[in-house]
């Protein structure tokens, strides 16, 4: 797949899915120069670790994709882009391009490689006819996820203790501190709940 027949996009919003059994993580995508939307579902690690990475939270230790930026620099290789090349059996599959020309594309679970992307600040790519095929506006700008209704909105469903007077503000740069704290002590069980409850309030900005 030529690079030239994609389309560039944005992480447009990291979300919680009622499409999938038990719960579930999406990862919003939207094109750079349009507004169709994008949604891949991902797991529950690596929706952490691009949290952490757009919240700007720096572990202790280095994670996973921590250790393959350190891998891939140590190497004296930076990654130029990624590129979700294809869509099959309703599994997406990605690519992630080195600054070699003597190396070629490495496979990569698209949400590993969005992971590695924010590292390097690479740019994010999507194969034209993915976003052609599912690509979406939604209609409803409460719901970015096709089939999430109106009653799933996620802002419905925030913790009692979200008065109505409550400063949202507020209560964001404190869940943030709560979340650096229990990154620090490398509780991470702890961060992703924390995480959770971040998402839950800013979800209503995602649009």
């Amino acid at each position: 797949m030529d690079k030239k027949d994609s389309i560039r996009v944005e992480i447009f919003g990291l979300t919680m899915s009622t499409t999938v059994s038990g719960g579930g993580y999406a990862i919003i995508l939207k094109e750079a120069d349009g507004n169709r939307r994008l949604p891949i579902i991902i797991g529950h690690f690596e929706a952490q670790a691009i949290a952490f990475e757009l919240e700007g939270v720096k572990p202790p230790r280095p994670l996973t994709h921590d250790l393959i930026k350190n891998i891939v620099e140590t190497l004296g290789y930076h990654v130029e882009y990624v590129l979700i090349n294809e869509l099959r059996d309703s599994t997406f599959f990605a690519k992630i391009k080195l600054d070699s020309y003597e190396i070629d594309e490495i496979d990569a679970r698209p949400s590993d490689a969005i992971a590695v992307a924010l590292k390097f600040s690479a740019p994010i790519f999507v194969a034209t006819e993915i976003m052609d095929e599912i690509g979406f506006v939604p209609e409803d700008e409460k719901s970015d996820i096709p089939g999430q209704s109106e009653g799933d909105d996620l802002s419905d469903n925030e913790p009692d203790d979200f008065t109505k007077g409550e400063d949202k503000e507020s209560r964001l740069q404190q869940l943030k501190s709560e979340l650096e704290e229990a990154v620090n002590n490398e509780d991470y069980e702890k961060a992703a709940q924390i995480r959770d409850e971040i998402k839950k309030l800013e979800i209503s900005n995602l649009n």
